[in-house]
């Protein structure tokens, strides 16, 4: 059974009407397979309509990741959980069920450079984009600089409300580099507008107890965390740097888990010094 070419030619307009470019590229193959008996033409029907879906899911994904600043694409399939025993693997991949943002939780990622935290972070937000979720990127240091500016030219309140759009906010890079003067403040107002109404995941090298150094302000840090640790999953990476795991005896605190080496001082004793022997004494016989 072959199609009559008329009909042919009105399908092929009608899929170009529709812009459906990836249904007319795999109508003839189809066909044929009509034709040779080795599909049903409900599986044709399928089949037509799975492959345009795919396509522009595809697009869909492309443009969101790229809405959402994520350009680095990391994946939790491509993380070595091995290289981390610290981290409960488990954990992740119940957060990567992303029940969290329905619940408008914070997700805290802490641990020393390297440790694995950023592609975590991100993992979780093309996760999150996958399945339709609306995903923002940024480090802090960015995002600091952009309310910044629009304090500046009178459109904070605008550009905070852009940022509360997502429903997944990911802020990389905490404690990294100096907050300016009056960025705590900016960054709370944020924070402050997504209270219990939008997630977030936060990655940090500092501990708690030093964001008030890393903000410049204790009184800031302690309204941040007030709000930030209320609905909150508290991830620490006790691990080494996963970059620099093929250079660990370049590091300065590698001096500790080598062999001693024959130029090397010798140790220091621990505790007090040992006492001196007592002179002898030159008495008559």
């Amino acid at each position: 059974m072959s199609a009559a070419p008329a009909t042919l030619d009105r399908i092929r307009r009608h899929l170009v009407g529709l812009r459906m470019p990836r249904s007319l590229e795999v109508l003839e193959h189809l066909l044929r397979q009509l034709e040779r008996g080795e599909i049903s033409a409900l599986e044709a029907i399928d089949q037509l309509l799975d492959e345009e879906l795919s396509l522009r899911e595809g697009r869909r994904v492309k443009t969101a990741l790229k809405m959402g600043r994520l350009l680095s694409i990391k994946t939790l399939a491509g993380f070595d959980f091995s290289f981390q025993p610290s981290l409960d693997r488990n954990r992740i991949l119940t957060l990567a069920g992303l029940d969290f943002i329905d619940r408008h939780e914070v997700v805290h990622f802490l641990g020393q450079p390297g440790c694995g935290k950023t592609h975590l972070a991100i993992a979780l937000a093309v996760e999150a984009v996958h399945a339709g979720r609306s995903v923002y990127f940024t480090t802090l240091a960015e995002l600091i600089s952009s309310l910044a500016k629009a304090e500046r030219e009178g459109t904070l309140r605008e550009r905070i409300r852009f940022l509360c759009r997502s429903q997944l906010l990911v802020v990389d890079e905490i404690g990294y580099l100096p907050v300016v003067a009056g960025g705590g403040n900016l960054f709370f107002q944020l924070v402050n507008a997504r209270y219990e109404r939008g997630a977030m995941i936060l990655t940090s090298n500092r501990g708690f107890a030093e964001w008030g150094e890393v903000f410049g302000d204790t009184v800031v840090a302690t309204a941040l965390l007030d709000r930030l640790l209320h609905h909150a999953v508290v991830v620490r990476i006790e691990g080494a740097s996963y970059r620099l795991r093929r250079h660990a005896d370049l590091l300065p605190d590698s001096t500790a888990h080598r062999q001693p080496h024959a130029s090397d001082p010798p140790p220091r004793r621990r505790g007090r010094p040992p006492k001196s022997p007592a002179p002898e004494l030159n008495g008559a016989a």
